[in-house]
């Protein structure tokens, strides 16, 4: 129904300005038919008085001859009546039409005279009277008559002059409709024939310069809108194959070492050493599958942070006792530098998981005998936790990604450390569940160092 739009608003265009027009004409029309019958009027009555004037000044049947020999070259006609109505001048034969009229005089009409019919429409005369006053008597009446004829062909011509004004606003508006409806709807089918290009998984749309308007920012949000959702399609397609990639590498393994231990030949040593094997690609299968569970839920926003005032320094040094074992097979130490008295209102559960994976990354890729430092402290209503490590460091151009999901800084390594590339973007969004931020500093063979703000 889009490709129809451009016809659906040309029509309502087209029907409200023709509307518009047509009142306009309409009360124009008329406003100029009355002002001009009004002049005709007026201007009888007019030439009545005048020759009244005349006729006052000079009474007499030469005056009355000049008058109407006057009148007879002219499009309208005079009768001089005297005071009982009978008529004793006229400048041109008198019809029935004017005996009429002049017989419908009413007894009493001021000096300054009245016109006795203005129905141009349906009569064949416009006419006045005047009376002529001599000697405060009234001596007589001058009437006026034009035919209105005259009228009829000058609102005649008027009309063809509005017909031919009306079309030419029409042709003129259609022209303009048609120019204006094609840069209305010339945006909306371009934004339409994106959207179809959007819902059939081509986000590579790309629209014309588009008007600085509501069609523009629509324009511009659906531009926007197909940029974001190519980025979700390379990250979903990148997701899954990372994922696979991380499934596949542990069922792999389970499946050969499972087949080799299920040999008869096989000695019960080697079988037991398969099956330690076995189980340490099961927990970390297991625990792959816990990440992506938690990231599932974070992304749902379907998990809760249940906040509690804590103090830091027990709550951190009961965290590190739970890596202790692991730091002394590596001949590791772990310092803490915090406040006794600094609290901080955090879900216990929750930001332990940060603190430990933070630990275990510094671990992981810290040389043995080196140690890690986590120092707390408080400062303009904030709580900075940095944990510090002695390590390999991390490349500059390395940095700005190490939170995203499956990234790895050191590939080649990662089988061996058993890390998913999971950790750093469960902890990044824990720390924003809590109102919080999360940095990285770090410097070649410099160790590497991570701020939480809270």
């Amino acid at each position: 129904m889009i490709k129809h739009i451009s016809i659906k608003i040309g029509l309502l265009f087209f029907v409200a300005v023709l509307l518009l027009e047509t009142i306009s004409m309409y009360f124009l029309h008329n406003n100029i038919i009355h002002s001009r019958v009004h002049d005709e009027l007026s201007a009888l009555q007019t030439r009545g008085n005048n020759h009244r004037e005349i006729l006052e000044a000079s009474f007499y049947d030469e005056t009355m001859k000049h008058i109407a020999l006057m009148e007879s070259r002219t499009d309208t006609q005079v009768i001089l009546t005297n005071a009982k109505e009978k008529i004793i001048m006229s400048s041109n034969e008198v019809k029935a039409e004017m005996r009429k009229i002049i017989s419908s005089t009413p007894r009493k009409v001021a000096y300054t005279g009245l016109i006795l019919e203005d129905d141009w429409q349906h009569e064949s005369y416009i006419a006045s009277v005047s009376p002529i006053m001599v000697n405060g008597k009234i001596n007589g009446y001058v009437y006026m008559f034009q035919s209105t004829q005259k009228i009829k062909d000058l609102i005649s011509g008027m009309n063809h002059h509005f017909i031919l004004a009306g079309m030419l606003s029409l042709v003129f508006m259609v022209f303009i409709i048609i120019i204006l409806t094609r840069l209305v709807t010339h945006p909306v089918i371009e934004i339409s024939k994106a959207t179809k290009r959007i819902s059939k998984g081509d986000f590579t749309v790309s629209l014309p310069r588009l008007p600085k308007d509501e069609i523009g920012e629509l324009g511009e949000s659906i531009q926007i809108l197909a940029r974001d959702l190519e980025i979700l399609k390379n990250d979903r397609n990148e997701f899954l194959a990372s994922i696979s990639h991380e499934l596949r590498t542990p069922l792999t393994y389970l499946k050969g070492y499972s087949e080799i231990a299920r040999r008869p030949e096989t000695k019960l040593e080697d079988r037991d050493h398969y099956l330690e094997i076995i189980n340490e690609e099961a927990v970390k299968l297991s625990n792959l599958v816990i990440e992506l569970f938690t990231l599932a839920k974070m992304d749902e926003n379907n998990f809760s942070i249940e906040k509690e005032e804590v103090y830091l320094l027990p709550y951190l040094k009961e965290i590190t006792e739970k890596v202790l074992p692991a730091l002394k097979e590596s001949n590791m130490n772990i310092q803490i530098n915090c406040p006794s008295n600094l609290c901080l209102n955090i879900d216990p559960v929750r930001f332990e998981q940060v603190i430990l994976n933070l630990i275990d990354n510094a671990r992981k890729y810290s040389e043995p005998n080196t140690s890690i430092l986590i120092d707390a402290n408080e400062a303009n209503g904030r709580t900075l936790i940095k944990i510090k490590d002695q390590g390999k460091g991390i490349p500059e151009k390395d940095l700005p990604r190490i939170f995203e999901r499956f990234y790895r800084v050191d590939k080649s390594r990662s089988r061996a450390l058993g890390g998913s590339g999971l950790g750093l973007s469960i902890v990044k969004q824990l720390v924003e569940a809590h109102g919080g931020t999360i940095s990285v500093s770090s410097k070649p063979n410099a160790g590497t160092t991570f701020e939480i703000v809270i």
